[in-house]
């Protein structure tokens, strides 16, 4: 897929997240077609012959007196495209989620992440005077609607939205209690949340952009349990921060 192509996808040409639309088996054909041409194209310029000096003698001439150490040769970065383009495939066909975000009513990001931690989520968490949100890294399979059941299972009494975009269809659904609940309008939920919600989930922006643009950001991944039990008991005492108690670790 081309730079260009994947431009459009995630720009103003692209089909709205909440507008409903499938990829056809041919529009994924053409996706796979347009891959592959541009593929024999670069391989075709790598076999073309060296040009000629202004002398008329070949450039690579000399290479019987200096010949080319393979092992120095860069790599030329194929595998490492077929990678991202297997990515870019599972995530239009909907094997793989492109972006997927847990939105809560908890005013701290920290105590978010700490959650997160006890129920064996892989998430940044980034605080919003709306209410902090997680980034899900594992975006396989159903691994953003597992990672929510285990949140609102573990702490009792806490909702949240999962909000995913998979085959450029985005979809929100509330959760509570480990079960899913109301479906909402991707809209709705753009208007109740920080903006950076929406331009996760439609590709405009990343968790490093926001970092590096001051958002106070936390990950789960940094703390054990044994941390993340405590930062849970200094944001659940009465009389202290007592506006952020939400849930109850079960």
């Amino acid at each position: 897929m081309s730079a260009d192509e994947h431009d459009n996808k995630d720009g103003k040409d692209q089909d709205l997240p909440d507008s409903g639309h499938h990829l056809s088996e041919e529009e994924v054909e053409r996706a796979l077609a347009s891959f592959e041409a541009e593929f024999n194209e670069g391989q075709d310029q790598a076999d073309q012959p060296v040009e000629r000096s202004a002398s008329g003698v070949d450039d690579e001439a000399g290479s019987d007196s200096a010949p080319t150490d393979e092992s120095s040769v860069e790599p030329d970065g194929t595998d490492g495209v077929a990678a991202d383009f297997d990515q870019e495939l599972e995530g239009l066909i909907g094997n793989r989620a492109k972006a997927a975000v847990m939105v809560t009513r908890l005013a701290s990001a920290e105590l978010l992440a700490a959650f997160c931690q006890i129920s064996d989520i892989s998430a940044w968490c980034i605080q919003a005077r709306e209410g902090a949100v997680a980034v899900l890294r594992n975006l396989d399979g159903d691994g953003p609607e597992a990672a929510i059941r285990d949140l609102t299972t573990v702490v009792s009494g806490l909702s949240a939205i999962l909000a995913v975009n998979r085959a450029d269809k985005l979809e929100v659904t509330l959760w509570i209690s480990g079960q899913s609940g109301q479906t909402l309008a991707p809209p709705i939920l753009f208007a109740a949340t920080a903006d950076f919600v929406e331009d996760l989930m439609i590709g405009t922006t990343t968790v490093d952009r926001l970092r590096q643009d001051g958002a106070t950001i936390f990950d789960s991944g940094e703390y054990n349990r044994e941390k993340a039990m405590g930062i849970i008991a200094s944001h659940t005492r009465f009389g202290a921060g007592g506006s952020t108690r939400q849930g109850r670790v079960e």
